[in-house]
Parts: C-alpha cells; structure tokens; sequence
C-alpha cells in the first residue's frame, strides 16, 4: 500500500536500527526481539486470514446487505460503522480500513450520499474498535506482552473502554454529519451477494477463536493464514503478487527492525518509564495519546512497554485512541488516505484533525471513567 520507494525506505531503515541494537546492547536486542515478534507473526497470519476472506466476497457480501437494509443514509451509516467495528476487533485494524473504506464509499455513492461520512467514519471506527481483541492493534500486544492472559480475558478487561470509544465514536460522528446523514435514500435495488460458507469466513472464525482462547495464538493464527493462503492461490483465486501486497513484507520487516532498535533503546534508556511511573492513569492516558501523534502509536508503544508499565490499559487507550488526533498517528490512517485516493475520494487531513480534536479526548475520557468504574484491574 506504500509506495515503493518509501517501503524500501523503511525496511533499510529497520535493518539498520535491528543491526545498530544488536552490535550496541546485544541482550538489550535479544530482549526486544523476543517482546516484538510475536505481535508481528500474529499480525501478519491474520492479513492473511483477511486477505482470503476479502478474495472470497466476505466484505462485500456485508457491505450489499448492508446497503440494502430500509431507511436513510443514518441507518446505513451505523450499520457499515458496526461492521467495521466487528471487523476490526476480529482480524485487525489495518485489514479492516484497507479492505472496507471502499466498500463504505461504494455503498454511499450507490444510496447517492455524500460519501464524507462514510469515508471518516472507516478511519475513526478502526481506531475505536482496536482495544477489544489484542490481535486488533499491534499495540495491543505490545503493550501487554508480559502479561499472558488469554484474548477472552483481555476482552473482558476491555470491553467496558472498547464499548465506550465505540459508542462515542459513532455519536460525534453522527452529530458531526447529521445534515447529510438525514438525507433521504432508497435501498439499492440489485441482489445481494449471497455470503456462503467458504474459506474466508471459515477462516476468520478460527482465527478469531484462536485469539480468543489461546495466551500465545500468534503461531497457530499465523498457520491457518498461510494454509488459507496457499488453498486460495491454488484455487486461483488470489495471484501469489496479490498476497505479497497485502503482507508486504517490506514494511511489516521493517517495522519490526525499528521496534527491536527501539525495544533495545527503551531497555538502557529509561527516560520514557519513569515518565509514566509518575503520571497516573489518566496522565499516562494522555501521554500515550501526545505520543502517538508525535512519533506514532507503533514506536511509542515499544519505547514506553519494554516492560508492563504501571497502567498498561491507560497507555493503550491513548495509543489506540489518540491517533484520531492526526493522521501521522498510525500506520492505518496513512494506509486509508492511500486506499480513498484510489478509490478517487479525497480524504483531507485538516478534517480528519478537526473532527479528531473533539473525538479523542472525548472517547479517551469517556473509556478511562466508564472502565475505572467497571472494570479497574489493570489500569
């Protein structure tokens, strides 16, 4: 999804910074590549799992269903928000916002809405809906890599944050577009796409029991991507080049390069923990949202987490949420302003910051007040 250049850019960047760590603080590098891996394989298996599901028709037979549901842009909006939210927490943000912003576009240019809603609506509902499983956001795992809990148990600790961040989301969103959500619009009138049993949801139901039940699921999520994979490209029904750009190995090495690097630096560099160790619940919220606009989510989560910090869950909701605050925050927005472009939308930066000022801090305190009250294990 990234241009060329700048992929190659990255990878030589996290080849260097893996390089440097390991030369420098060999143990250091050691300790961070064991924290660090298994997010990546576990991201990775389920890019897959969403890649065949997407080959498969899987999001689009939602995405006509959803368009023809009775009602105004209002219903179809909450309805299409719902399913990127469920997509997100089962496979992963970034599966979700590249696979699904063109079927929200698509769906509100056939009920002929204006499309603005929608297409945030994608990007913001990602970020909401990545607290809820830990394979949902690789911060997640990061974050909580020394934890070990099960996926049943983590969502349970969650679901109160996630439920809020999730609501709140869908409300500014709604207050925000109202006037064209209340336009009138009639259901599309063509068939559905019948949504059949097959490897794409097949696959994305074990993945997610798999995340689910299992402490450690990265390497079984990971086998049943690629057993997937290969069935799918045996049926030709994906190309080998296909799959390779949706992994893109490139980036997903090269962001491990820098987390490993930064993992190493966090380790002999304390500043960044004893910055948290003092700031409270919902201080530490707040510097993990200010962190994740400064230097973003990914390589704030590994410079303030080589070790569980004092509220883990605090942290996450500023690195998950704060992102809404500028499209530089995450990996997934640079990824939905690519994906819009194609789809000849014209997502703008200025909008996503405008609308993401009055929604993070909204959704962070909204999230941290509702899981003090309960469910305050953890944060």
């Amino acid at each position: 999804m990234l241009r060329r250049r700048a992929r190659y850019a990255l990878l030589a960047t996290g080849v260097a910074a893996c390089a440097a760590a390991t030369v420098v603080e060999p143990r250091a590098a050691a300790s961070s590549a064991s924290q660090v891996w298994p997010p990546f394989v576990l991201v990775t298996g389920l890019l897959l799992v969403g890649m065949v599901a997407a080959a498969d028709g899987v999001f689009l037979a939602m995405g006509t269903r959803a368009s023809r549901l009775p009602g105004g842009g209002l219903t179809l909006f909450l309805a299409l928000l719902l399913l990127v939210a469920a997509t997100t927490a089962v496979l992963n943000l970034d599966t979700a916002v590249v696979f699904l912003t063109p079927i929200l576009i698509q769906a509100a240019r056939e009920r002929r809405l204006d499309e603005r809603p929608f297409l945030y609506g994608s990007v913001f509902m990602v970020n909401a809906a990545s607290l809820l499983l830990p394979g949902a956001n690789l911060t997640n795992l990061l974050v909580l890599s020394g934890e070990h809990v099960s996926g049943g148990l983590f969502a349970l600790r969650m679901l109160p944050a996630s439920l809020s961040a999730i609501a709140i989301t869908a409300a500014v969103l709604v207050v925000w577009f109202y006037r064209p959500l209340r336009a009138r619009s009639r259901p599309v009138a063509i068939a559905p796409r019948r949504l059949r049993l097959g490897l794409g949801l097949l696959g994305t139901g074990v993945a997610a029991a798999l995340v689910i039940a299992l402490r450690a699921p990265a390497l079984p999520v990971l086998a049943v991507g690629l057993a997937l994979a290969g069935v799918a490209v045996l049926r030709r029904q994906v190309r080998p080049a296909v799959i390779l750009g949706v992994v893109n190995p490139a980036v997903l090495c090269g962001l491990f390069g820098v987390a490993v690097g930064l993992g190493a630096l966090a380790r002999v560099w304390t500043a960044p923990q004893s910055l948290l160790s003092s700031a409270g619940r919902w201080g530490t919220a707040a510097i993990g949202a200010a962190a994740s606009v400064a230097v973003n989510n990914l390589p704030a989560a590994v410079l303030f987490a080589p070790h569980m910090p004092p509220h883990p869950r605090a942290l996450l909701l500023g690195l998950n949420l704060g992102p809404s605050l500028a499209v530089t925050g995450s990996l997934s927005a640079v990824l939905w302003m690519q994906v819009a472009r194609r789809a000849e939308a014209t997502p703008n930066a200025r909008t996503y910051s405008l609308i993401g000022i009055v929604l993070a801090p909204l959704s962070i305190a909204a999230a941290l007040a509702l899981t003090l009250v309960f469910a305050p294990a953890g944060f």
